[in-house]
């Protein structure tokens, strides 16, 4: 019997990432950054000169490009055809081109896709906004993550203070707001909350809480579903 796929989804700044390599590393799962997928193909448009709006270059571009997961000292690792672009895909400029580019229908049926393959055996922690309503609509157990967007403008605010950069909060904040929009107002695979998923409103939790709640739940769906005591 094969384990669970999870699904994490959720907007910008909940905690996604954090959370979703936290719980596969608790449960021994394959964690699987989709966003970063998306921001790896945007990076690689913007290298390239491709405008957001060229929807065909878009689609070739990432049915072109590599992009594979890498676990060294420092954490996860993206790499992009080859090429460590961690740092680069987590700059503002490539976060907002990512809702472009995300937007288009080509590229969502060649990462989709590519995200399928490698979730299908299960024992997966996969991330990003369309998981648990498009990727996996019949995962065994899925997330939603929320928090305000003044909340997830500080969170945003304070990471990129960390690396140095020079930002302004309430710009930081209106980026979020605008991405919210974005995410949820496009066509293909727009930013929705599943029915199904159970909804856990970071804003006045710590990410330990939120994990505890989460593994809580996935142990819960293991047990009624035969799967507990084997992992």
């Amino acid at each position: 019997m094969r384990e669970p796929i999870i699904a994490i989804d959720g907007p910008s700044g909940v905690g996604k990432s954090t959370l979703s390599k936290l719980l596969a590393s608790a449960l021994g799962y394959l964690h699987l950054d989709t966003g970063a997928m998306y921001r790896a193909v945007a990076l690689a448009a913007c290298r390239r000169g491709i405008a957001p709006n060229d929807l065909a270059a878009l689609g070739s571009l990432a049915e072109e490009v590599t992009i594979d997961f890498a676990r060294g000292a420092g954490g996860d690792r993206v790499l992009l055809d080859g090429e460590d672009v961690s740092a680069a895909i987590r700059t503002p400029e490539i976060s907002l081109l990512t809702s472009q580019v995300s937007a288009c229908q080509a590229v969502r049926v060649a990462l989709v896709d590519r995200q399928r393959e490698l979730g299908a055996s299960g024992g997966v922690v996969l991330e990003g906004r369309d998981i648990g309503s498009v990727v996996f609509p019949d995962a065994e157990v899925k997330f939603f993550l929320t928090a305000s967007a003044a909340e997830r403008g500080r969170r945003r605010f304070l990471e990129l203070q960390a690396k140095g950069l020079s930002v302004d909060l309430a710009r930081t904040v209106a980026e979020v707001e605008a991405r919210d929009a974005a995410d949820s107002g496009r066509v293909h695979s727009p930013l929705c909350r599943p029915v199904d998923a159970v909804v856990i409103d970071t804003s006045q939790l710590s990410i330990d809480q939120v994990l505890v709640e989460m593994l809580r739940v996935v142990e819960e769906r293991r047990v009624a579903s035969g799967r507990g005591g084997q992992g």
